[in-house]
């Protein structure tokens, strides 16, 4: 009798003891769960106040509106540049266009030199492409971008200069590897000198927007600025795609709701997300814009090689399954 009331009493006592090992499961779960859901939440929410499609439902060259899952697909990255003038006007620093094709599930990358001569869409000027900014906001530049590529711009995002440098250091830093030695000032009142050096460096959101932005040491100019460019995308696209950005979505939404505007619906933005996870920057191929600089009445411009631009046309032309290429016409 007695052995049956010890060994009744240790069942209890287990069950007591697995029934708090659940409790506390339950509970560490449901805290969990609940702090993914206010995450997603702060991530929706930031994502919705970026929205502006500015009444344009495609773009003039598409028949059709197309999406991002189901389509081939352009987008143009603008940095824009204005805090000189109060946040008012600016100009587009840097201009990126991507092209991504789900069939293969890469994406092309083209950086276009600020100094790019072209036609501003709508005026009848010929200037340097970041100017279209000025004239005419996101929609003259996007207008401009596409009479000058010969292809639909279908979405497009703003990111202005404070919010690449907090989404930088959000991420904890991005990590680069510097061609040459040089020195940058740095963006702040203080214009403090930062120092790159050769070879891999890790930057935080300051030196990393030097560091793109740099050209004057430059000995390839815009062109060597573009390659940093890219350099510095593709890192922050790593560091988005890794698994410990998740625990920094509360601290990124932030930055994203406040900084940055784009066409690109939540719902599209998520389910990309999902079925393109492991996207990094393995996935992208970077092209390349030919020209050379000159100078016209005393002012700086780089300008495009007519026949290697046709080349680059066609060449995203095809990537996105779009219109005839030159080779077409000819025929």
């Amino acid at each position: 009798m007695y052995r049956q009331d010890i060994k009744s009493y240790k069942r209890r006592k287990k069950r007591k003891i697995l029934k708090r090992v659940f409790l506390l499961l339950f509970i560490a779960i449901a805290f969990v769960g609940s702090i993914l859901g206010y995450l997603m939440f702060q991530s929706y929410q930031a994502a919705s106040d970026t929205y502006d499609d500015f009444g344009r439902d495609k773009s003039k060259m598409r028949d059709e509106a197309v999406t991002i899952l189901e389509d081939p697909v352009s987008i143009l990255i603008m940095g824009i540049e204005d805090y000189s003038s109060g946040g008012h006007n600016g100009r587009s620093d840097t201009l990126m266009v991507a092209t991504f094709n789900p069939d293969d599930g890469k994406m092309q990358l083209l950086s276009i030199p600020r100094d790019t001569l072209v036609d501003i869409a709508d005026m009848d000027v010929k200037t340097k492409i970041n100017a279209a900014y000025a004239y005419g906001g996101k929609e003259n530049t996007i207008e401009t971008v596409e009479n000058f590529l010969d292809i639909p711009i279908d979405y497009y995002v703003t990111v202005n200069f404070d919010a690449f440098k907090n989404i930088v250091d959000v991420l904890g830093g991005i990590t680069v590897d510097v061609p040459f030695n040089f020195t940058q000032n740095s963006d702040d009142r203080v214009a403090e000198k930062l120092e790159f050096t050769e070879g891999p460096m890790d930057l935080d959101g300051r030196e990393a927007l030097a560091y793109a932005r740099m050209r004057l040491q430059d000995p390839m100019g815009d062109l060597g600025r573009n390659e940093r460019q890219k350099q510095v995308v593709e890192s922050v696209i790593d560091e988005l795609a890794s698994a410990k950005t998740l625990l920094k979505v509360d601290e990124l939404s932030k930055e994203v709701g406040k900084n940055i505007e784009t066409n690109l619906k939540v719902s599209d933005g998520l389910a990309f997300y999902r079925k393109y996870s492991d996207f990094n920057s393995s996935n992208i191929d970077t092209l390349k814009l030919e020209g050379t600089p000159e100078y016209i009445d005393g002012i700086s411009y780089f300008v495009p090689d007519e026949e290697e631009l046709v080349n680059l046309q066609d060449e995203l032309k095809s990537h996105l399954k779009h219109g005839k290429t030159s080779k077409n016409e000819n025929e």
